[in-house]
């Protein structure tokens, strides 16, 4: 079997494994309110799944997500969710000998995207308490090159959790413009950070915003985001998209609706998570060698560090699998630095981080001096 239908396979035993707690892929588990379920529910009962969206995503959905953002005069495109608006980004504005460059850690798709038109990827690591765990304008400014055509920042960073400060976007921003180059800012865990700032109100000639639904609203499964850029741009995109009979109509209604009940839903969410990153915290404090290098983050998840504790991330992963807790090693996101650490996701039931944490010591201390080599995802 090949190496895809064995992850693919892999992986639907996992969607198929009754009470799996699922701390591994930032997915927001919080109750849904009312009135998304009942858009959906009243979506299925008109029977609208007969008939094709609107190509660029229905107009109240656009203007909704421009103005969750506060982008007015800008455009929307909507998608099948962030990672297709990354696949056709990449595959709109770059070609074969283009230079394409992010960080390490970052999110790995759009690189397999960039190099599969033929462009070269080129990352600067950010990991480590050197770099603070963050993109320093100065070091891209020493990375870009006459080649570089798209620079790709995914911020808050997934899955460090530091975001860019006010001034080192307007930094960044200032070396993207004199590259010429566009200006990719995936900003898919915005709405978790405790201040972000968007390149597009600095850069709005060339920077596409990414925007994501599946976190912030727990839609991960029905697949909508979008394109976020000045009409020209989104003009240019509109050329071939990928989903040029439209994204679902079911999966729009249910993020109009939640859009609608943002402000009075959301709060209560995110404080949940801040209280689960507390948690996992005060549960580290009494593990020698446990750490975590970024607190809080601006993400709906915590980086955990293991190298000091003398485990191997993959040796806690599967230890934790085997309780049916599932969390991310590191090397999911980067092989330089993959050794290093794990990945929890924290907008989930506290009743799942306490599970996690009950149960932390003992999977420490099982995993210590294990190589292990079951199957991960």
């Amino acid at each position: 079997m090949k190496s895809f239908e064995l992850r693919n396979a892999h992986f639907d035993r996992l969607v198929n494994t009754p009470d799996l707690r699922w701390l591994g892929q930032n997915t927001n588990h919080a109750r849904p309110h009312p009135a998304v379920i009942e858009a959906m529910l009243h979506s299925i009962r008109d029977e609208e799944f007969h008939i094709y969206a609107p190509p660029a995503g229905f107009e109240e959905l656009r203007a909704g997500i421009i103005a969750d953002l506060g982008l007015e005069g800008f455009s929307a495109l909507v998608s099948d969710g962030a990672v297709a608006s990354l696949y056709h980004a990449c595959h709109t504005l770059l070609g074969p000998g283009d230079e394409f460059i992010t960080t390490d850690p970052t999110w790995n798709w759009p690189m397999a995207f960039a190099r599969s038109v033929g462009a070269s990827v080129k990352q600067i690591p950010i990991y480590g308490e050197e770099h603070s765990y963050r993109l320093a304008p100065e070091r891209l400014a020493a990375a870009i090159t006459p080649k570089t055509k798209v620079v790709y920042l995914v911020d808050p960073n997934n899955p460090l959790g530091t975001a860019c400060t006010a001034s080192e976007i307007d930094a960044i921003v200032e070396v993207v413009r004199a590259a010429g180059a566009y200006l990719i800012h995936d900003c898919t865990y915005r709405h978790f950070a405790y201040d972000h700032t968007l390149a597009a109100t600095r850069y709005p000639e060339r920077t596409l915003t990414i925007y994501s639904f599946s976190k912030w609203l727990g839609l991960a499964g029905l697949r909508v985001g979008a394109i976020v850029a000045n009409p020209d741009i989104i003009e240019q995109l509109t050329a071939a998209p990928p989903n040029n009979l439209g994204s679902s109509i079911l999966s729009q209604r249910a993020a109009i609706a939640g859009l609608g009940i943002k402000n009075e839903w959301f709060p209560g969410v995110l404080a949940q998570q801040r209280l689960n990153q507390r948690l996992i915290k005060e549960a580290i404090s009494g593990i020698p060698g446990l750490a975590l290098p970024v607190y809080p983050s601006n993400g709906n998840f915590v980086v955990l560090e293991t190298h000091g504790a003398g485990i191997t991330p993959e040796a806690l992963v599967a230890g934790y699998q085997k309780r049916k807790i599932m969390i991310r090693q590191g090397a999911y996101h980067t092989p330089t630095f993959g050794d290093r650490f794990v990945k929890v996701s924290t907008s989930v039931p506290t009743e799942w981080i306490e599970e996690f944490t009950a149960l932390l010591p003992e999977m420490v201390e099982s995993a210590r001096g294990l190589n292990e080599t079951t199957k991960l995802f």
